[in-house]
């Protein structure tokens, strides 16, 4: 239950009920999540919420990561989500018959009990790349003698060309060996093997980016078991950058950027998305970085408390609320985008054709930074010295120009390996295409395989 978990799934539902008419899709959260979910679904994909359980110290109301107070009640809330469990259960024993399959969240591991006990395939959606998932698998199956800062990781299983440094590998993986980590027990006791035994693997991802780490990915789950490549989900979903509607730009960011379209990409548009916390610190180097960089931007703030040191000046513009970032990347006068390389922002990018400037924080957005910038080409990465806290604002002046100049080679390369990303992209989710075909053969799949004896004549419901 985190927006960069969620939004996907939402648009695999709309994507299901839009190009299946015969399936009956229904979605099951919170009542904390309702209002979100419900704005951003069809009428036809139907809503079940199940009371959130009560576990101090998690405050009452908060059911998705972005509303934590503080970032250590995050294993907390996690815990507090598996005790769903029984509500879970209760739910699938009163449909009429178990449904066609159940898609849900890698970090919510008792759902898959619960289905297997219900006889209920799972798909698992874990919200990363093919080529992240299977390195992470790889190196928690294999792990080297060390992950010792700097050193080079040839990931075994992979294609020859896949070699990771060691601090590029998550947290999840190299410290997967102490028991006395609460994440490692977290995972051992609540996700165990509830991932490797799903049915399938869902991935926000397409052939052109992916196809590579398939086979690999596939090798860590059971014999039969398939990754549908299905992405990009929001384009597979019909949510394209032209349906989104004015009221979801409250910070008026696209009339900003109109009034610079007479300069196509010119504008640098920066966000690190919402699981982050970026020091006020960080913040002040990065600011005086991009006034230094003389490029116009566009930066969407998460902290409410930080104020930016310097004069922004008027070609520039610093939002807090929402934004409608599909929108701004998808705009003419926006040239490249700073981000932290969660895999949504990647594919929203690339789905635009611009380039990015990889500034990963947790999690696999390393792996994902390596992706775009050293195998894809459509990027550059910011400097992260082994031990340092805060990168300085001349290492973010010098690489927003190397993303930002309009006539230097390597920036042309990016450029035109996003534009190559677009359009693979686009071919992906069109009648025919790679991403299309799959979503098409994924529900075919499961209604041939379902068992009329054991499931009853329910055959369209997910």
């Amino acid at each position: 239950m985190a927006k960069g978990h969620m939004l996907p799934l939402l648009h695999f539902a709309t994507a299901l009920s839009a190009q299946h008419g015969r399936l009956r899709v229904t979605l099951v959260t919170t009542p904390g999540n309702v209002a979100f979910a419900r704005s951003r679904l069809p009428a036809s994909v139907g809503l079940v919420a199940l009371p959130f359980p009560s576990f101090p110290p998690l405050p009452e109301g908060v059911e998705s990561t972005d509303a934590l107070p503080c970032p250590s009640l995050h294993l907390t809330f996690m815990q507090a989500t598996g005790l769903l469990r029984g509500p879970f259960a209760e739910f699938l024993a009163s449909l009429p018959s178990p449904p066609l399959a159940l898609v849900s969240d890698f970090f919510l591991g008792f759902t898959r009990r619960v289905a297997a006990d219900a006889g209920v395939r799972r798909i698992v959606f874990n919200g990363m790349s093919c080529f992240a998932s299977a390195i992470c698998k790889a190196l928690a199956a294999s792990p080297p003698t060390s992950f010792e800062p700097g050193t080079m990781i040839q990931v075994p299983g992979m294609p020859e060309h896949v070699a990771v440094r060691a601090e590029e590998v998550p947290d999840g993986v190299t410290k997967r060996a102490d028991p006395d980590n609460p994440f490692t027990r977290f995972f051992m006791d609540e996700i165990g093997d509830s991932d490797v035994r799903s049915w399938g693997v869902l991935s926000n991802s397409l052939d052109a980016l992916d196809a590579a780490y398939v086979s690999a990915l596939e090798s860590f789950y059971e014999t039969g078991a398939r990754a549908w490549l299905v992405g990009p989900l929001f384009m597979a979903a019909g949510d394209m950058p032209d349906g989104e509607k004015k009221e979801q730009d409250p910070e008026g960011c696209l009339s900003w950027l109109d009034e610079r379209a007479a300069h196509p990409g010119s504008v640098v548009y920066i966000s690190f998305g919402t699981q982050a916390h970026i020091t006020d610190v960080q913040l002040d180097e990065l600011v005086h970085g991009l006034v230094q960089s003389g490029h116009p931007f566009l930066w969407a703030v998460r902290s409410d408390t930080w104020s930016p040191p310097v004069d922004v000046g008027p070609n520039n513009r610093i939002v807090r609320g929402w934004v409608p970032q599909r929108s701004i990347l998808a705009h003419k006068a926006v040239g490249g985008f700073v981000s932290h390389c969660g895999w949504n922002s990647v594919m929203e990018s690339l789905a635009a054709g611009k380039p990015m400037l990889a500034w990963p924080m947790i999690a696999e957005q390393h792996l994902n930074a390596r992706h775009v910038a050293n195998i894809l080409g459509a990027g550059v990465r910011i400097a992260l010295k082994v031990g340092a806290d805060v990168v300085g604002s001349a290492e973010v002046e010098e690489k927003v120009r190397e993303l930002m100049d309009a006539e230097s080679k390597a920036a042309k390369r990016m450029r035109e390996r996003a534009v190559w990303a677009q359009q693979a992209a686009k071919s992906a989710v069109s009648h025919g295409g790679t991403s299309a075909m799959a979503l098409l053969k994924l529900v075919e799949e499961l209604q041939e395989t379902y068992d009329d004896g054991v499931v009853g004549k329910c055959a369209n419901s997910v």
